[in-house]
């Protein structure tokens, strides 16, 4: 059964008033309040300067906020070690194959080894990557890259997916492809996404939720919820109700770009 995420389900993290002030005095987050819902797939969409991507480093605990506080749930205190981070850029190791690539977090974390080459395995499997397991990324379009990222990303079997922007510089084909695929293994797996992305139609075609945001300071300017079934295929892309989502969602973004101070 495709993933249906419960519209008012627990959080399973939670910012609250949460700012965030560089050093230099640039004030990027101001009063945000976010609920991330177990098993949804949450896209933070909107300018760029509005603070999507700073909001994933805090979230993953790369970043410290200024102001506000970060709560996980009571029941998944330790979701906050399980976390998966996919960023712009695959970032992989050019002088070790795929497999390797994708091994590296388990290593950190010290994992048996026939457990750990299992579970390799099994997430080039599921990310069409099986048969590149010897592979160097310099052999590799920017497409498989994006995937042996992912799988990296997903080896550690996370509670919670952050992705920020991993499509934004891949040819429309591949995109395509990728937000298919990435459907895909978010169902399987039925892993908590938030997916960054400046792309409405992107957006509205992978979201259970999608949280516009307005910069200067950044900060949350509507929540839209994408009521559309699961799965989704060509199909939705050329229908009525995906136009309709979409133009509902870029008079949004509209709206908060018109709203900047």
């Amino acid at each position: 059964m495709p993933l249906e995420p419960a519209p008012h389900s627990k959080p399973l993290v939670a910012l609250r008033g949460v700012g965030k002030t560089f050093p230099s005095g640039t004030v990027a987050l101001t009063g945000l309040d976010l609920d991330v819902r177990t098993g949804e797939f949450l896209s933070l969409l909107g300018p760029s300067g509005c603070g999507k991507s700073t909001v994933l480093r805090i979230i993953a605990g790369l970043s410290e906020p200024t102001q506000g506080a970060i709560e996980w749930a009571a029941d998944a205190a330790e979701n906050e070690g399980r976390i998966g981070f996919v960023f712009q850029e695959p970032t992989l190791m050019p002088w070790a194959n795929v497999f390797s690539n994708v091994m590296l977090p388990l290593r950190l974390k010290r994992a048996p080894r026939e457990n750990a080459t299992e579970r390799v395995k099994s997430v080039l499997q599921r990310v069409g990557l099986e048969k590149f397991a010897n592979a160097y990324p310099r052999e590799l379009s920017g497409g498989m890259r994006m995937r042996v990222s992912i799988a990296r990303a997903l080896v550690t079997e996370p509670a919670l997916l952050l992705m920020d922007e991993p499509f934004a510089a891949l040819d429309e084909i591949t995109r395509f492809k990728l937000n298919n695929d990435l459907l895909g293994v978010w169902q399987a797996l039925r892993t908590t996404v938030v997916f960054v992305t400046h792309s409405v139609f992107e957006s509205v075609y992978l979201s259970s939720r999608i949280v516009v945001m307005a910069a200067r300071p950044g900060r949350v300017f509507t929540d839209l919820a994408i009521d559309a079934p699961y799965p989704r295929d060509q199909k939705f892309r050329t229908s009525a109700d995906y136009a309709a989502l979409c133009r509902r969602t870029s008079e949004a973004l509209g709206e908060a770009m018109g709203g900047e101070s």
